[in-house]
């Protein structure tokens, strides 16, 4: 097996992988060329053509712009984007939590878009695969070589302060001939063939719990759901009041950053879910949540018992034990709250705005149970398959680390 730092006998590094196909373990150690090397620059303006103006969003690719930002922010600057064709990159220097010096991807999703003047877009030459490409990128290759000329944090227009001069001369590994490269890009691309169709399998039980969640939860200004489980049809009508009434909604006491700690045993509940650990808890119970400001608000959790609530969430606590809280958590998922949040800059739900909401209600126990357990069976295969998933991206990452040397083993 081939290893990366080994030396050749010139006394300069031997640049090789470390897991190399046994066809090619012969083959000598790769070597270096820059992205400007290997790539054309593409200037070509939208101008007056009609085309999707997209963004680019780490790990994901290219976006429509309405999709990422709700509408085209293009402007007045669209005919000053440039225009890409399927098979084209294009870099986008925005820091991100996976890709903090930027991303790069290919155009796969649209034979045609506009994309911001901001990003580096090129193509590359004859000779070069660019699934293999992708590879690098996806490793980060470029990332590692460009932290070394940030000299600061993103502009105000969230760009890191990088030129087309320092991303053009990243430089990147190749073997000795195509057909290694082309093994390599066959190999990666039925790894993401297998995360794809997966992430497909993920998106039907997604969609169908959301066809779920309709039938079996009264739709608005009815009282009874549109699916009723068997041994339920006969019984009475759902009971439609408003949630202040069956509930207690509160905003318990809000800690300060300061006060998280690593080592605290119980978790802290906040606006995105778990925010951190703290030495104490606030509540006993299990309770249903609701996060009450912010980007996520909306958002419904269950809590662990022993944990500490913080203001960023409402409680929406049962009056009565006859209320179960696992059907109470889905029935306001099903419900989406949207009518409930107000504000735009700053989105929010009030208790005021939110105790008038009229919920449904089944007065049996039992039905309660039977349509949380059904929602609950879904969601825990959903859950078995977002596991599925993360298995097989933490593999292609592992594959990406052996597939291609580490230039910085081998730098200096």
């Amino acid at each position: 097996m081939s290893r990366t730092g080994e030396k050749n006998g010139n006394g300069q590094p031997d640049l090789r992988p470390t897991v190399r196909f046994p066809e090619f373990e012969e083959d000598g150690a790769w070597h270096t060329e820059t992205i400007g090397e290997i790539s054309e620059p593409i200037k070509e303006k939208v101008g007056e053509h009609k085309i999707t103006p997209v963004s680019i969003t780490a790990g994901v690719g290219f976006v429509p712009q309405a999709d990422k930002f709700g509408r085209d922010i293009s402007g007045e600057q669209y005919k000053n984007y440039t225009y890409l064709r399927r098979g084209d990159f294009a870099y986008n220097k925005g820091n991100s939590k996976s890709f903090p010096q930027g991303y790069v991807c290919q155009l796969h999703e649209f034979d045609e878009v506009a994309a911001s003047s901001a990003f580096i877009c090129f193509k590359l030459k004859d000779g070069y695969e660019p699934t293999f490409l992708k590879g690098l990128f996806d490793r980060n290759t470029h990332g590692r070589q460009l932290a070394a000329h940030i000299t600061s944090g993103a502009r105000s227009n969230g760009l890191l302060n990088l030129n087309a001069g320092q991303f053009y001369g990243v430089q990147l590994p190749f073997p000795p001939n195509f057909e290694e490269q082309q093994r390599i890009a066959e190999c990666l691309a039925s790894i993401d063939a297998l995360i794809e169709a997966e992430i497909e399998k993920l998106d039907a039980l997604k969609d169908h719990k959301q066809g779920l969640m309709q039938q079996l939860f009264p739709a608005e200004g009815e009282s009874r759901p549109a699916l009723r489980f068997t041994q339920f049809e006969d019984q009475e009508d759902w009971r439609v009041t408003p949630l202040g009434d069956e509930c207690d909604l509160y905003q318990p006491q809000t800690l300060s950053k300061s006060q998280l700690s690593e080592n605290g045993e119980f978790l802290v509940y906040g606006a995105n879910g778990v925010i951190g650990r703290h030495v104490e808890y606030n509540h006993a119970e299990s309770e249903v949540i609701v996060t009450c400001r912010g980007a996520t608000c909306g958002e419904v959790h269950q809590t662990k018992p022993m944990s500490w609530i913080t203001g960023n969430a409402m409680v929406v606590r049962p009056k009565s034990p006859s209320l179960h809280k696992d059907f109470l958590a889905h029935l306001l998922r099903a419900d989406g709250l949207q009518s409930v949040i107000t504000g735009s800059a700053q989105p929010q739900i009030t208790r005021a705005g939110f105790a008038p909401l009229p919920v449904s209600i089944p007065s049996s126990e039992e039905e309660q149970e039977a349509v949380a357990s059904t929602i609950s069976s879904v969601d825990t295969l959903i859950s078995a398959q977002k596991s599925r998933v993360e298995v097989l991206k933490n593999h292609k990452l592992g594959l990406l680390q052996q597939l291609f040397p580490v230039l910085d083993e081998v730098d200096g």
